[in-house]
């Protein structure tokens, strides 16, 4: 489609972030969409709208993404972190604080730069930051404070809290993506009562009764998973300690509510073991569970926790679904070789099999036709770059950088681009080459078939045998890689001839006797 966006990426190194043109790369290597500029971190919000830059001297610049122009900078001191809404809307920073009454949080409006609203919070961690939070549309906004839930009028803060859901002792809430209905509450174990996961209605339905509740025991952590359409949560449940002593990294279960109270429990899988990885389909109709002991299993479930289909097994802990939901990738990073396997889930069948080693972040592009994989500092110091791949696993793009802190795609909304059916034409059209990094991209068919083949791997031996291979060369002149020096192969000719002349005499003896 003419009218489809272009794909692009964000790339940082430690000299600042360049912002590339996606794929399809004219001559085989991106070209440069916005040239490198110096910061210590970038994001983009989650509708790809605009972009956080965090510079030097606590200076924070917003640009607008469908230019790549500066549109707002803030100087904030002493700054730690800062977020974007979702939208674009708001900006929200969180700075080091001496005293109570210094409110800390503070959210501004972009388009004007005033500050909106402001509060203290003693500290950030991953499960309080952003210290507000919004539905994916910015319909509402909520802040968790001590045993309640406080709400807001997203359009004006100037009105404060609307309203209140109290909840003694929460420790963690998630607002349902789109539309911003619901909000799911964590309230850890306390004093031998079970920890519990409770879903409430959002806005003028906000109401006192949970819509659904589950409790369990052994509980430490929590991961939320909503469902696009706000009618289904996903809960991987963790404990620190596996009292059956089966894994080292304590237990996990994985949970299902849904917000009609029609299925709150356990998913039924059918192996044993840890929650890899857990993923819910654009359309939200399905989710994908990578799940057990090594070799896990992948099973792909309805919302009704029935098994679609079975991706088979393997050294597998992540899992990606194609925006467009046609395609599924399956790999094992981190800790695992980096094994992917690339499934289709409507024909249901496997398209194709790869790997790509060191991996540290994986994500499809938004028109589902690539997936690219970056190793990253300060992860991996060593080995940092780029790979990109074909629907299929066919990988066309390689760069390598000394060092890389960041590679993503742009957000965009999925809808925006045409039938996946129609896209990949394009690609299985294209007969694209492997490139190589640093410009020498271009490989053709005849230096690929001037290249000798590779050598086979020479047989595994000991350190104590290469020491006594380098100790014999020493004493007898050979050499430790098992080739011959030339006064070896001298000598070697010398006693063969002198065996020759020997064993010639002994016959000659013989035959006079």
């Amino acid at each position: 489609m003419d009218s489809s966006p272009s794909l692009q990426i964000l790339v940082r190194e430690p000299e600042g972030f360049s912002i590339w043109d996606g794929p399809p790369f004219n001559n085989n290597q991106p070209s440069i969409k916005l040239e490198r500029v110096p910061c210590n971190s970038a994001k983009f919000s989650d509708d790809g709208s605009r972009l956080i830059v965090m510079k030097p001297d606590s200076v924070i610049t917003i640009y607008e993404c469908s230019t790549f122009k500066e549109i707002r900078s803030f100087q904030v001191p002493n700054v730690s972190a800062a977020a974007l809404s979702p939208c674009g809307t708001y900006l929200q920073t969180f700075q080091k604080s001496t005293t109570p009454q210094e409110k800390n949080v503070v959210l501004w409006k972009i388009e004007s730069g005033d500050s909106v609203y402001s509060h203290f919070q003693k500290n950030m961690t991953k499960a309080t930051w952003p210290s507000i939070r919004f539905s994916s549309e910015e319909a509402v906004a909520c802040r968790l404070a001590t045993n309640e839930i406080q709400f807001f009028d997203a359009g004006d803060f100037s009105k404060g809290i609307v309203d209140r859901l109290r909840i003694p002792g929460v420790a963690g809430v998630e607002l349902s993506n789109l539309p911003g209905s619901h909000v799911a509450a964590f309230v850890p174990e306390s004093k031998g009562s079970p920890a519990s996961i409770q879903i409430y209605a959002c806005g003028k339905e906000l109401q006192s009764q949970a819509l659904a509740r589950r409790s369990f025991f052994r509980c430490s952590t929590v991961q939320l998973n909503w469902n696009s359409g706000s009618t289904g949560l996903l809960v991987v449940v963790q404990s620190d300690v596996d009292k059956t002593n089966q894994s080292y990294y304590g237990e996990s279960k994985l949970n299902y509510l849904t917000t009609d109270g029609a299925f709150e429990g356990v998913v039924p899988l059918r192996k044993e073991g840890p929650i890899h990885d857990v993923q819910w389909s654009y359309s939200g109709k399905e989710f994908a569970v990578v799940y057990g002991f090594m070799p896990a299993s992948v099973t792909v479930f309805d919302k009704k926790c029935k098994p679609l289909l079975e991706l088979g097994t393997g050294p597998y802990n992540t899992i990606r679904w194609n925006p467009k939901g046609k395609f599924l990738c399956v790999a094992g990073f981190g800790n695992l070789p980096g094994d992917m396997a690339f499934w289709d889930f409507v024909e249901k069948k496997q398209l194709g099999t790869t790997r790509a080693e060191c991996s540290v972040t994986s994500e499809w592009s938004s028109d589902g036709r690539y997936f690219m994989t970056a190793t990253t500092a300060p992860r991996l110091q060593v080995d940092n770059g780029i790979k990109f791949f074909h629907y299929n696993g066919t990988l066309f793009f390689k760069k390598m950088f000394d060092k890389l802190f960041q590679a993503e795609w742009k957000p965009e909304s999925p809808d925006k681009f045409g039938e996946i059916t129609e896209l990949i034409k394009s690609v299985d059209s294209m007969t694209v080459e492997e490139t190589k990094p640093q410009g020498q991209s271009s490989t053709s068919k005849k230096s690929a078939t001037a290249n000798p083949p590779a050598q086979k791997p020479a047989a595994y031996r000991p350190p104590h045998a290469k020491q006594a291979a380098a100790v014999q060369a020493e004493l007898f002149g050979g050499s430790a890689t098992g080739e011959m020096s030339k006064n070896a192969l001298r000598n070697k000719k010398k006693r063969e001839k002198q065996k020759e002349k020997k064993a010639a005499e002994a016959a000659g003896s013989g035959a006079a006797t």
